[in-house]
């Protein structure tokens, strides 16, 4: 199945927070999306991986995802490594995406920054013939995404660009919350974490109202990018 959007996520969740206005508008428009959560999320305090990934499951369903898969890295201890390079590798070529969404170059949590360096060098060597990968017996084509853009989560990185997700945004909260093991829950006896305390929510629309802002809009997401757009017309910017 040939996606037009891969997004890559190192926790389930990550999509959510930081791009599921931006997939909702493309979804609405007709494109296939999906995301791959590289790990279950093991290491997180609260919850657990086995809620987690149902949680990940009835998010993918609720936004109508065309496909959406969980890897087995390790949580807080994949590296940018041969092996884990194979497995996006595969990915990549199986779904043969037009654009590739990333975790944020940099962020308060490690794996974050990790994980789009990794996933930045799966998008170039998927692209390289010799690098042979196999999927259900069969050898893969070489594939590389005409573009890779960068999400921005926790730490403020100006964007290079913002999607406008007005539209969505009663959506994307709604997609968010069904998250419920990792935030603010007053009945949940579980550890407080930087995620779970009762104004985390709030700033996940404050940034939202930030990127917003900075186009004349009400809410929207902010990207970064690794080349520089290509355009024909200055007219078709915004």
């Amino acid at each position: 199945m040939k996606l037009d959007i891969l997004v890559f996520a190192i926790h389930p969740d990550d999509a959510e927070l930081s791009c599921a206005g931006t997939i909702l508008s493309h979804l609405a428009k007709g494109k296939k999306v999906g995301i791959v959560d590289l790990t279950k999320g093991e290491l997180g305090t609260r919850g657990s991986a086995e809620l987690r990934l149902i949680e990940a499951n009835f998010s993918a369903q609720l936004m109508g995802l065309t496909v959406r898969e969980q890897l087995d890295l390790a949580d807080g201890f994949f590296e940018n490594d041969r092996e884990s390079q194979l497995s996006l590798i595969q990915i990549i070529r199986k779904y043969q995406p037009e654009i590739v969404l990333t975790n944020a170059m940099e962020d308060r949590h490690p794996d974050h920054g990790r994980a789009c360096e990794l996933q930045i060098d799966a998008c170039f060597l998927a692209g390289l013939v010799k690098i042979e990968t196999y999927h259900k017996g069969k050898i893969q084509e070489a594939w590389r995404p005409k573009h890779v853009y960068n999400y921005i989560q926790d730490r403020y990185i100006a964007p290079d660009f913002v999607m406008d997700i007005t539209p969505f945004w009663e959506k994307k909260m709604e997609v968010i919350k069904v998250f419920a093991s990792q935030f603010y829950d007053p009945k949940s006896n579980e550890p407080m974490t930087y995620i779970a305390n009762d104004t985390f929510l709030n700033f996940i629309e404050g940034r939202a109202l930030e990127m917003g802002h900075k186009i004349g809009v009400k809410y929207g997401e902010g990207f970064t990018k690794q080349r520089p757009l290509s355009v024909n017309n200055l007219f078709d910017f915004k």
